[in-house]
């Protein structure tokens, strides 16, 4: 299962890179950085400093629409939202592509256009902000998952409790902000 992290340090308590390193000590797999109201330099500045944290699982860090700062900052991917650019247009060795898909064929097209996986939601009601989309429901989760062959990822409203639920759907792991900063508090 791929566990995805993704950073909202406005909803903190505490200091982001303090939960990244949390996180990746843990071994989530994936840590997306999504701060879209930083500059390209404290982005750039922020990617840096996570990737020197200590790694010991070998964590992804991807760069959440930025690719050029991805790039720049050395980090392992970056994730488009939906309606970019197709991701061939970034494709650069060892760097994951993955795009932010909210129907079936969303989720077609972004493996037509080369992404390595979909992030697919939201699955239920968002826990940390709205999105003004209806919850897909396990259904329309399942429908994704069997559409593709690239990891399709479950997000929105995705907690401890139901995270089998969306496994058992098919889907091929889990992203999300709420869940694994909780998980990391409870943790500290």
């Amino acid at each position: 299962m791929i566990r995805c992290y993704i950073t909202d340090r406005r909803t903190l308590a505490g200091s982001l890179l303090d939960t990244i390193a949390r996180n990746l000590a843990a071994g989530i797999e994936w840590i997306q950085i999504r701060e879209k109201d930083l500059s390209a330099r404290a982005l750039f500045e922020l990617v840096e400093a996570a990737d020197k944290l200590p790694n010991p699982h070998g964590s992804k860090i991807l760069v959440n629409s930025r690719v050029d700062v991805a790039l720049a900052a050395g980090a392992d991917g970056a994730h488009l939202p939906s309606g970019s650019p197709p991701a061939l247009v970034w494709r650069h060795p060892r760097f994951l592509i993955g795009v932010s898909c909210h129907s079936v064929d969303d989720v077609r097209n972004a493996e037509k256009d080369g992404a390595d996986y979909a992030v697919f939601g939201p699955v239920f009601p968002p826990l940390s902000k709205s999105t003004g989309l209806d919850p897909r429901g396990l259904d329309g989760l399942a429908r994704a998952a069997a559409a593709v062959t690239i990891p399709v990822l479950a997000l929105g409203g995705v907690t401890r409790e139901n995270s089998d639920l969306c496994m058992s759907a098919g889907a091929a792991g889990i992203a999300g902000i709420t869940m694994f900063q909780e998980l990391v508090k409870s943790n500290s």
